[in-house]
């Protein structure tokens, strides 16, 4: 089994970016929805509720996140690294509520215009807290704008075994995982507790919840059942539907593209 490949999002419901490497840190890997987009009452921002989100793809560039829209490329904003602005607001999460700094005003109108309605990208900061649930993941850690777990996991037979069942075939995409694994049968993710990636050691919480996000084409940010009604069938628990695993880690470590993982 190895890690054929890896993603960070770092803007949360934004595109995502592939990378060769990165650093698995407490929250999640480096840069992995460290970014927020919020409405004027601080409240965040998905696809769920704006699928328009899905077409604003994300770069990083030596100055920042680059952001621009799938239709138009050419029109970009620059989020800086260094922040045009200093201010701290409370915003907005599921259930928490933490505090995050606004970042840009220019930023700020081009995300308004393109969202059709006012909104604020801010940065979760070194000294932002956001406890993870101890239930799952003990006490004293912390996850990013992710909505529950610092990672996500899923096997590439799991997908195959999905597409197999689809009138057109999905991407991996379209699941926003931070790791993609190969060498696994369909769905064996399910039984894993510890795993190690390379040198860096993670453990298997539990398994991911989907929602209407999955039924939007990442391509073009049309919606269409059939994903989650095939998940349905077969995937099913109560009221849950389940495709992927959300993963804690348990050290920090640099994670690479083909390296072997381990089950312990």
């Amino acid at each position: 089994m190895f890690l054929s490949e890896i993603w960070v999002y770092p803007v949360k419901s934004l595109g995502g970016i592939r990378l060769k490497e990165s650093l698995a840190e407490e929250r999640g890997l480096q840069y992995d929805r460290r970014w927020l987009i919020v409405d004027e009452k601080g409240t965040f921002l998905t696809q769920r509720t704006n699928a328009q989100m899905t077409l604003l793809d994300v770069a990083f560039s030596e100055d920042g996140l680059l952001i621009s829209h799938r239709y138009d490329p050419v029109n970009q904003i620059l989020v800086p690294f260094e922040r045009e602005n200093d201010d701290e607001i409370e915003v907005k999460i599921w259930s928490d509520r933490v505090l995050a700094r606004t970042i840009s005003n220019l930023a700020d109108e081009w995300l308004s215009e393109r969202l059709g309605k006012i909104v604020r990208i801010v940065e979760m900061t070194p000294e932002t807290q956001r406890p993870m649930n101890p239930a799952y993941a003990g006490t004293g850690h912390t996850v990013s704008f992710a909505d529950d777990f610092p990672f996500l996991l899923i096997s590439q037979a799991s997908l195959d075994h999905l597409n197999s069942k689809l009138s057109q075939s999905v991407d991996i995409k379209r699941f926003r995982p931070n790791f993609v694994v190969e060498g696994t049968t369909p769905f064996e993710e399910d039984s894993w507790k510890t795993i190690t990636i390379g040198n860096t050691s993670f453990q298997v919480a539990k398994p991911c919840e989907r929602c209407i996000m999955v039924n939007i084409d990442p391509k073009t940010g049309i919606k269409s059942p059939e994903t989650l009604k095939a998940l349905s069938t077969y995937r099913k628990e109560g009221k849950d539907i389940f495709f992927g695993q959300n993963v804690v880690g348990l050290e920090s470590g640099i994670v690479r593209e083909g390296d072997h993982i381990t089950l312990h």
